[in-house]
């Protein structure tokens, strides 16, 4: 008999995961001009999830470790506040009690280390949601439900925004502070270098997945309940209590640039330099 058919080539973009196999292949009937762009958008992606170099694995094995460096750092100096200082930012931002820094590689539900989010830049904890004051301004827009939300500037006084206005999408952003009581507070504070490889690629992919790995920021609304040292299954008097936040939703948006100055200030007032022009500073 004559030998079975080849089989069909796979699709041009190929994605994997550790519980799960996804691909994308939409360049049928497509524009010339239009699979370009599809190439150049997937090439920028590969290249900000380090799939680009000669050994992705060794690539992520090292950044995880990079990632656990600080991490351990962070949660040996146990800060009670980070200070932002930069253009049109004076901002503190004090730690829940009993918070503890993540990110990088993870244990999923089934016991396997993977990396759940791809790519992966920051470090992050839970803030004190009564404990932020001052003003800071976004350094990137934020893509919001369809709504270009720029030029962000909000004051806060003992957690709560009490100003708050943009250039553009003004409307949807005092509509979200709105949603509830924890709105207007935030719930996540993250660490993210200006040298990542999302912010030298100089390219805003309005999605905040991909745009929260190019600079330090900050969420309004819920906490990571995992974010805390002890008990891994915390009620939410107990997170309350320890000053995690408590919202139906979760929005992430950008404060970070190379203009970006932070520090922490340890529990007994002494000021430690975290970042310079955007930069670790240790």
């Amino acid at each position: 008999p004559p030998p079975p058919p080849p089989p069909p080539p796979p699709p041009r973009f190929f994605f994997q995961a550790e519980d799960g196999i996804g691909s994308v292949d939409r360049s049928r009937g497509l524009g010339d001009v239009y699979k370009r762009q599809v190439v150049k958008l997937a090439d920028a992606i590969f290249d900000a999830s380090r799939a680009s170099v000669d050994d992705p694995v060794k690539a992520w094995d090292d950044h995880n470790e990079k990632l656990r460096t600080k991490t351990n750092w962070l949660n040996d100096q146990n800060f009670a506040a980070l200070q932002y200082n930069g253009p049109n930012t004076n901002l503190r931002v004090g730690l829940a009690d009993e918070h503890e820094w993540m990110g990088g590689a993870s244990k999923a539900q089934n016991g396997i280390i993977c990396n759940p989010n791809i790519p992966s830049e920051e470090v992050f904890t839970t803030p004190h949601a009564h404990k932020v004051d001052g003003t800071v301004v976004s350094t990137k827009p934020l893509s919001y439900q369809g709504t270009l939300i720029e030029n962000i500037k909000v004051t806060f006084k003992e957690g709560k925004i009490i100003e708050a206005s943009a250039s553009k999408g003004g409307e949807v952003l005092q509509k979200v502070l709105k949603s509830d009581e924890g709105a207007s507070r935030i719930g996540e504070v993250a660490l993210v270098p200006h040298s990542s490889p999302i912010s030298q690629s100089g390219i805003i992919f309005y999605n905040t997945l991909f745009d929260e790995n190019a600079a330090s920021h900050i969420a309004l609304g819920q906490c990571y309940s995992k974010c805390f040292k002890g008990e891994l299954d915390l009620s939410p008097e107990e997170i309350s209590k320890r000053g995690g936040n408590s919202s139906m939703i979760h929005i992430d948006w950008m404060i970070g640039s190379n203009e970006i100055d932070v520090d922490g200030i340890d529990q007994n007032g002494n000021v430690v330099p975290v970042f310079r022009k955007g930069e670790w500073a240790n």
